[in-house]
């Protein structure tokens, strides 16, 4: 969880609370502020998501990547043994 995320969770609830509340006196001003920060903290949730998604995408590009380096002795291996077969086919 990334410091957007928190901090959307944070104003969304404090919003709803705040929204809430106006309802509850009868204050519009307190309920519009509440509905503005709600919506803040919604849309600082979002970014937050967008950012750790992103960041999962490049984490895992990065590991696909190292595999790749790690299984490229396998190519090798496979390669060498497919031009074996082709010589010893090639000699028949």
């Amino acid at each position: 969880m990334n410091k957007d995320q928190v901090k959307g969770a944070v104003n969304d609830a404090t919003g709803r609370a705040k929204r809430q509340m106006g309802e509850w006196t009868g204050n519009p001003d307190t309920q519009a502020e509440g509905a503005a920060q709600q919506l803040k903290g919604k849309f600082q949730k979002t970014m937050g998501n967008l950012k750790e998604a992103a960041k999962n995408a490049q984490n895992d590009v990065k590991q696909e990547s190292k595999n790749n380096a790690d299984d490229s002795h396998l190519n090798d291996e496979h390669n060498r043994r497919r031009d074996e077969t082709i010589v010893i086919r090639d000699r028949r």
